[in-house]
């Protein structure tokens, strides 16, 4: 990784504004300029909470007063990147870590949420190195909020960009990593596995902007959103209840990145939280038993395979009816989550 000077990045950033989509008081939001790659002009966004005198949130919160934040910033922070489909939306889990002292960063990567331009293709990557400046930019900011110590934590393909990154090319302020329900491999069987993934990855270098339909199941995001079967408020238009096309670059992108962490997953330098449902569950209608278990990916390839990860010790959790992101499972269970997290923190921050 290239750090950047403080004056470099600060020619990069926008302004800190509060952020719109959460409607939370404390959230910021700051727009990173990424440079032009084949879509045009891209950037990142970084949202903070940061503890305030004035809020309950981060009320045990304690640091030093560090670059252009107004309030003390806490030594220990944890910087979150989003799955597929998805953006920064639980301000739940934000005032979760912030409560507990640590300074909470999320990035949404280049052409997700926040970060998403008109004209683009949301979601499109032609390889999965494209989100380490995204990621960069983002530990920078806290690094110079002064957050020294940072534990990343990943979801889903969230997951397997930042087990990526910190097997090839980690930030040394990274002490840590966590990953929630991570996509190291494909939720597929027969001849999807053996012939049409591998097809798609290999047409995928020739004809990148090929789109191919993901199906209409809407079943996980209605399991989630507030109004259909779920606790949760998105935005719908940022996180969309019926999946939209990816591209066969999208499957290159992801099919070397899997391929690649197997292959380096080793060199994973930092004490690693993987954390995954019981139970994978397969349904095509609503049914309460989309409470049960993670609907996206198979939970058995992601022990297989995150075991695989690091060597400088792994813990695995297993969660009991815990949902794909485990932190928007029901409430019960979301405690226990934290819980978890907040015992391999103490021990590795």
């Amino acid at each position: 990784m290239i750090l950047l000077p403080a004056v470099m990045l600060a020619m990069l950033l926008g302004s800190w504004v509060a952020d719109p989509l959460l409607g939370r008081e404390g959230f910021e939001e700051r727009t990173v300029n990424q440079g032009t790659d084949y879509q045009g002009p891209v950037v990142s966004t970084v949202v903070r909470l940061l503890p305030s005198d004035d809020s309950v949130a981060c009320k045990q919160s304690r640091g030093t007063f560090r670059g252009d934040s107004a309030v003390a910033v806490p030594r220990r922070g944890v910087l979150y990147v989003h799955g597929y489909n998805d953006y920064f939306f639980q301000d739940s889990m934000g005032m979760e870590f912030c409560d507990s002292g640590y300074a909470f960063y999320a990035v949404d990567l280049r052409r997700y949420g926040r970060s998403l331009r008109p004209g683009q293709r949301r979601y499109d990557v032609r390889n999965l190195n494209e989100y380490f400046p995204d990621i960069d930019s983002a530990i920078m900011q806290m690094h110079r909020d002064g957050v020294e110590e940072i534990a990343l934590m990943g979801h889903s393909t969230g997951g397997l960009i930042t087990a990526l990154y910190m097997a090839e090319a980690p930030s040394p302020y990274i002490r840590a990593l966590i990953l929630n329900s991570p996509f190291l491999d494909w939720n597929f069987t027969g001849f999807y596995r053996k012939v049409l993934i591998p097809a798609a990855a290999w047409l995928g270098r020739w004809l990148p902007n090929v789109e191919i339909s993901q199906g209409d199941n809407s079943i996980y995001g209605e399991s989630l959103l507030k109004g259909k079967h779920g606790e949760w408020q998105f935005d719908t238009t940022l996180k969309l209840l019926h999946p939209a096309p990816v591209t066969l670059g999208w499957v290159r992108a992801i099919n070397q990145g899997q391929k690649l962490l197997m292959k380096d997953g080793r060199k994973i330098a930092v004490p690693i939280l993987l954390m995954h449902s019981r139970r994978s569950v397969q349904l095509e209608k609503w049914d309460d038993k989309a409470f049960s278990g993670d609907l996206v990916l198979n939970v058995d390839s992601i022990s297989s395979r995150g075991r695989r990860l690091g060597h400088a010790g792994l813990t695995e959790a297993t969660v009991d009816s815990g949902l794909h992101d485990l932190v928007l499972s029901r409430p019960r269970i979301r405690r226990a989550v934290y819980a978890t997290m907040f015992r391999f923190l103490r021990k590795t921050l």
